[in-house]
């Protein structure tokens, strides 16, 4: 009854809530000065181009078209239907994804401990998830839900590289800001997040859920071309985050976040969430 409630809710009551619940006050959705409210005005009222460069699958043709085809992680399957052949077609490692949202990821690092059966089950489930119902990121409605399936990129000890989400503010204007959260072992059971200036100043803050670690990691070798390509993706626009991963000295594209955390993204200490509403400057006036 809970969970029908909430669907019915209005757009702007229901993320008025979710951000009283999440943040722990009501944003100001008039005259928005938080990162957080801005990020809500988004979803409220997205650019139309957001559609198409938030689908996981119709943006690579936008990353090949501005960088190139080779930042593209390996794309081994997009079927229209998820069947039993499309299974036994895939390799024996590889990453089960779903277009239309957040966190629809699962890595299979040995086909042979799974089965059609539960990938299935899986894809189902996500596929059945209306993101645009969980989050009210308008965005979302209009992005038809697909499975599709990439290359499971590892490091020379079978790690998976580091998530490095890389907040674009002001690329527009030729002065971009950067800010890195490093997600570090991901998908294992030492999960951190670290957050880093341009220079790899490692930053006193933490974003949503993740903890620092204990010893910061090191620079990247490629910091420069590694901030030079979020920004070149990032050039028409005033905000956005791009996911980019690097593995031996290659960078691959992960994905365009324009929404990150659908505005009620937990910022620690509070005052950043402050400080980074004042480097949006393009709703001000709304």
């Amino acid at each position: 009854m809970k969970e029908a409630a909430k669907s019915i809710l209005p757009d702007t009551l229901f993320l008025t809530l979710l951000h009283r619940k999440c943040i722990g006050r009501y944003p100001r959705l008039i005259h928005p000065t938080t990162f957080n409210e801005k990020i809500l005005q988004r979803n409220l009222r997205p650019d139309p181009r957001f559609v198409r460069l938030t689908d996981k699958l119709a943006v690579r043709e936008y990353v090949a078209d501005k960088l190139g085809e080779e930042y593209l992680i390996p794309l081994i399957a997009a079927p229209d239907v998820f069947t039993r052949e499309v299974f036994d077609g895939l390799p024996e490692s590889f990453v089960m994804k779903a277009n239309h949202g957040s966190s629809f990821v699962e890595i299979v690092r040995d086909k042979s401990q799974t089965t059609f059966e539960q990938l299935r089950k899986l894809a189902d489930q996500w596929l059945s998830t209306s993101f645009y119902h969980v989050s009210r990121e308008r965005h979302y409605r209009q992005i038809k839900p697909r499975i599709f399936f990439e290359k499971l990129l590892v490091d020379q000890q079978g790690r998976v590289p580091a998530d490095m989400k890389i907040h674009c503010l002001g690329a527009r204007t030729g002065k971009p800001i950067n800010f890195i959260l490093m997600i570090s072992d991901r998908f294992g059971s030492n999960t951190h997040g670290d957050v880093f200036d341009g220079q790899w100043k490692n930053l006193d803050m933490c974003i949503g859920p993740y903890t620092r670690s204990a010893k910061p990691p090191p620079k990247p070798e490629n910091l420069d071309v590694l901030l030079q390509t979020a920004n070149r993706l990032a050039r028409d626009f005033d905000y956005v985050r791009v996911d980019l991963y690097t593995l031996d000295k290659r960078i691959y594209f992960g994905e365009l976040t324009f929404t990150p955390g659908a505005g009620v993204l937990p910022f620690t200490p509070d005052h950043i969430d402050y400080e980074w509403g004042k480097l949006l400057t393009a709703w001000d006036n709304m």
